[in-house]
Order: structure tokens, then sequence, then C-alpha cells
């Protein structure tokens, strides 16, 4: 019996990807192995996120690394290092910002409740842009001028959302950083894949960098890596472990963080809620070898043939069905069904909710019911569940009306 069934919750079946409000990715069966074997000894903390900040670095050619608590985590880990840098009086006293530089620049088109993360650290967000197209009254996206003529006195550091087609170019961004001597906090979380992003945008010159381990990397949901330089790692590592020592006795790994660069030994900070398992530090590295020493040819097609399963059997269904590749054959394939909500009496909120009613509850991906569109991701379903979509699919589809279906 489903341990989720025991807890009188019912397992549903996930069309719509590595997202966290469904548990996110499935852990792969090498993580699961490392997160039992770590759970069976006591470690030290610092001495085993030193170990994987060395393997980090190896793998991705990145000065450090950490392993965070999800990458909403590592964003405010990383924002606070660029506020407090080494200074313990600092990190004593986030989230308050008084008497420090506290402002990150960021693109108004970046914006998403995702950038409470950085909030969450006591910094202030100044906005370039206008979002002119989003509001239909222009061609231009931000520029990287606009970030250069927000710095200020009160300038901490950057912030850029790294995706497709994102504006400016982060190149663009990084050269006015670099010029002003500005840090520069990339937040990469959902760009994985391709893998070559984790060595392309480690050693591309920001100075941190943040990827979820719980979303293509296979590793536990709660976990994400933060990338970039020594002394920012350690000052973000700094305010998440925990600090309970003594001075005398306290002993890090120097190549980690080094007490000689600390004018003392800080106390619990602002990421100490944020704390992340020996067990998950272990079973996150052992899902990102596996990772990135995988060829994703044989997954990708595999996806692709359940998907082309599902679209032919809505073929005679009142849809038009869109099997959508990424321009670089490295992305999981999509499967876009539009809906003619004339002949099926409903609209595409109210399919989208039947799914979800019936038994086992399916969720697809709903980022375009507005337009009348469901989404079909297949990076999370099993192989045993694909005709059960498809079979649920075409029953609701092949009504002509909802009345219909229901008599």
């Amino acid at each position: 019996m489903s341990i989720y069934k025991k807890l009188g919750v019912e397992p549903v079946i996930n069309a719509t990807g590595t997202v966290t409000r469904l548990g996110g990715a499935r852990m792969r069966p090498v993580a699961l192995e490392a997160y039992t074997l770590a759970s069976q000894e006591s470690v030290s903390l610092e001495h085993l996120q030193a170990a994987a900040s060395g393997h980090l670095a190896h793998m991705t050619g990145a000065e450090a690394g950490l392993v965070t608590s999800g990458a909403a985590a590592g964003l405010t880990l990383g924002a606070a290092a660029i506020l407090t840098g080494l200074d313990a009086g600092r990190m004593e006293q986030l989230p308050d910002t008084t008497g420090m530089r506290h402002e990150f620049i960021m693109a108004r088109e970046h914006r998403s409740g995702y950038d409470h993360a950085v909030r969450a650290s006591g910094a202030r967000l100044v906005e370039v842009g206008f979002q002119e197209q989003v509001a239909g009254a222009g061609v231009r996206c931000a520029e990287a001028w606009e970030y250069e003529a927000a710095i200020g006195e009160s300038t901490a550091g950057i912030l850029y959302v790294e995706q497709a087609g994102a504006h400016p170019p982060l190149a663009e961004v990084l050269a006015i950083a670099q010029k002003h001597n500005l840090p520069l906090l990339v937040d990469a979380a959902g760009e994985l894949p391709p893998r070559e992003n984790l060595r392309r945008l480690a050693t591309g010159g920001a100075d941190l960098v943040v990827f979820s381990g719980g979303k293509a990397i296979g590793g536990p949901q709660p976990t994400g890596i933060l990338l970039g330089r020594r002394d920012l790692v350690a000052a973000a590592a700094l305010q998440m472990l925990d600090m309970d020592d003594h001075p005398r006795i306290w002993d890090p790994p120097a190549d980690f963080i080094d007490p000689q660069m600390l004018s003392g030994m800080p106390r619990h900070g602002i990421g100490r809620s944020m704390k992340v398992s020996k067990e998950a530090v272990c079973a996150l590295l052992a899902a990102l070898d596996e990772f990135v020493s995988m060829d994703p040819a044989g997954q990708l097609a595999l996806w692709r043939t359940w998907l082309e399963e599902i679209e032919r059997g809505l073929a005679r269904t009142a849809t038009n069905c869109r099997l959508l590749e990424s321009p670089d054959g490295q992305q999981p394939p999509l499967l876009e069904i539009d809906l003619d909500q004339h002949r099926l009496g409903r609209d595409a909120f109210e399919l989208c909710r039947a799914l979800r009613e019936g038994s086992p509850p399916i969720y697809v991906g709903h980022g375009k019911l507005d337009t009348g569109s469901l989404v079909i991701n297949p990076v999370t379903l099993t192989e045993d569940q694909v005709p059960l979509l498809g079979g649920r699919l075409m029953k609701l589809l092949t009504a002509g009306t909802k009345e219909q279906e229901d008599a």
C-alpha cells in the first residue's frame, strides 16, 4: 500500500513536471541509496560541506560550492553573503541592513515571487526597465545601460535571472558588474538541462550562481547548489551552519572557511532555518555525479515516444495536439493540447479540474489554460502512467459536450 494512502493522501499522476507543489522530480536510485547510507553515521557538517565544496568545484569549475536547502535558500544565502562578506558583526545584524550597502539592481521583467528569497536577507530590490513588451507599449526589454544608471551609494550587487531569451544578455550585465566591482548573483534554478550550463555559468564570471538540486539533477527536493567565489560561499555557509561551539575549539577546514579571515566566530546566522541534513548533502552529490555523466538522448527519446502515444490517442478528439521540441534538442519534449472549447462544452480550466478530481488525480501543465491549452510534461511520469493519462484524456475529450459525457 502506498505510504501516502496510509496517511489518507492519494498519490497523483504528475504530468506537470518537476514543480515543488507536486514534490519535484523523482529521486535517482543512487541518491536514495546515498541518503540511506548517510543516515547510519554521524559526521561534522562543516567537514561534510567542505568536502562537498571541493567536489562541486571539481565538477563545475567554480572556486567553491555549497549544498543548500533548495534554490530559494541559495538565493537568500547568496544575497546575505554579498551583504555581509566575512564580517561577523554584519552577519549578526541581518536582516537589519542599517549602515550597509543593501540594494540589488535587477530588470523589472526578471521580477517574480521567487525573488522574495533575496528580499528575505534584508536586501532591497531596485528595478530597471519597463516591461514594454508585456504592457503592449513598446518593443524594448531592459538594457545594460539602465543597470549602470541605477548604481548608487547603497548598491550591494546585481541580481540576474538566467533563462532562455533573457534580456539583456548575461554577458552585458556581467560587464557592468565587473566595471563597478559589484557582485553578480545569478538565479539559474531551472536552467538544467543542458548539463553544460553547470560549468558555463559557474566559470562565466558571475560571483554566485544558484541551481535547483531537486529538478533535473534528481536529488532530494529540498536541495540546491550555490556556486562561486570562495569568500562568498564561506560567508553563505557561516550563515547557515550550526555555530553552537566554543571559539577555542572550533576548527573548520581552512580551505572552506578560514577562521583567520574572520574578526570573530559568528553566531547562528539568518540561514540557520535553512539547514541541510547530512543525508541530503550526500544524496545531492550522488545524483549530480550521475546527472553529469549520463547521456540524455535515450531518456529524451523515451519521453518523446510516450507523448506520441498520447497524441495518437487524441487524434479524433476535439483537440489539436503539437509535440514541442526544444531548439537545442536537450530539453524534455512537451505535448501541447489545444482544446475546441465550443465542441467540448467546457473550457480548459474545467477540464483541468476534472482531471484533478478523478482517481487517481491527474495534474497537467496549467500555464496556458487562459489560452485554452493543456500541456503534458513527461519528466515525472512513469511508463505505466502513460496509458492511464491518455485514457483519462480520451474519456473527457471524446464527448461532444459535458452533458453527453455525464450521460
